[in-house]
């Protein structure tokens, strides 16, 4: 048998190097890498050496704090997710004529995405078909819907500043913020106030709270009342504001479905605006060129399903969302 020089180059080089080199970057770094797959660093950065040799070509600028991926390096890592992609997906096709689905379903969230219908799909499949793991991630909306767009992630759900056209968008759901503060704070259980009494307060926020960010409809509100000139904290994460709002440390914007319950429990004061609070729209997002593996491709068809046949009233939550169906 006689084979050219690309075929030849595939059988010859060593898969585990790629697959190093994927995990490289996807933890942005050779110490994060190393410790996801046990083992040294300089095993780690000598793979990464090994394929850069292989390829002749530099994959990764690395020293002096910089650690990106050059041009080569962003589509090998391309070539390397749509690989492993299909390699995930061999027990499930060569099992093809069972009925029985499995396979992991990796599902990336912004922080705080609360809905029935998430936790309804996720109830059913699970039920429905027990030997399919999920795997639940946590980011910034910016950076779910990038990990989307690279294919890096299969679907995401989260807020939508801006619209991409190589994405597909569903309107899952809308939720509305309110301003809150906790126990020890001087406005905590007063009423009959304004937004003029919050002025002089601290505040915390979330870091898409900016104009030019996610949560640009609670930004603007801030900006109009002067409320965003002295942000005390901020966090990507939802638990994190709450703990600084909780705190004492300034004012805060929540969900007002999310922490319903902390108020029952005198944990949060709601504070004004108390009409016309910020609406946000929360989406699913796909890329129609990744390719899902069928767990995954039968749990968000059923999920943009129920999304569908649940009317719009009951997708938008100013206090608790009801049961989804």
């Amino acid at each position: 048998m006689s084979f050219d020089l690309d075929t030849k180059f595939a059988f010859q080089l060593d898969w585990n190097l790629l697959r190093t080199f994927l995990v490289i970057a996807e933890e942005g770094s050779i110490t994060g890498a190393a410790h996801r797959l046990l083992r040294g660093q300089p095993s780690v950065s000598l793979a990464l050496q090994r394929l850069e040799t292989d390829l002749g070509c530099r994959l990764i600028d690395r020293g002096h704090g910089t650690f990106r991926l050059t041009a080569a390096g962003r589509q090998l890592h391309t070539e390397c997710t749509e690989l492993f992609s299909g390699v995930a997906r061999i027990p499930e096709l060569t099992h093809a004529a069972s009925n029985e689905v499995s396979g992991e379903v990796n599902i990336l969230l912004a922080s705080h995405v609360v809905t029935p219908l998430l936790d309804a799909e996720l109830s059913a499949m699970s039920a429905a078909h027990p030997k399919m793991r999920f795997s639940i991630r946590i980011d910034t909306s910016a950076r779910v819907i990038h990990s989307v767009r690279e294919r890096m992630a299969s679907f995401g759900i989260c807020l939508v500043n801006r619209r991409f056209s190589d994405l597909t968008y569903t309107h899952m759901y809308r939720e509305f913020f309110g301003f809150y503060c906790g126990p020890t704070h001087p406005l905590f259980g007063r009423k009959g106030l304004s937004l003029h009494d919050l002025r002089q307060y601290p505040a915390v926020s979330f870091d898409t709270d900016d104009l030019n960010d996610a949560l640009r409809p609670v930004a603007l509100l801030r900006s109009k009342w002067g409320l965003d000139y002295d942000i005390v904290g901020r966090s990507s994460q939802l638990e994190e504001v709450r703990r600084m709002i909780q705190c004492g440390m300034g004012i805060g914007s929540l969900p007002i479905h999310v922490v319903e319950q902390d108020v029952a429990r005198g944990l949060l004061w709601r504070l004004p605006p108390y009409d016309d609070p910020p609406e946000v729209d929360i989406f699913l997002i796909r890329s129609p060129r990744k390719r899902l593996n069928r767990a995954e491709a039968l749990f968000v068809d059923n999920l943009e399903a129920r999304i569908a046949r649940t009317p719009l009233d009951a997708r938008i939550y100013r206090d608790h969302p009801s049961e989804a169906p």
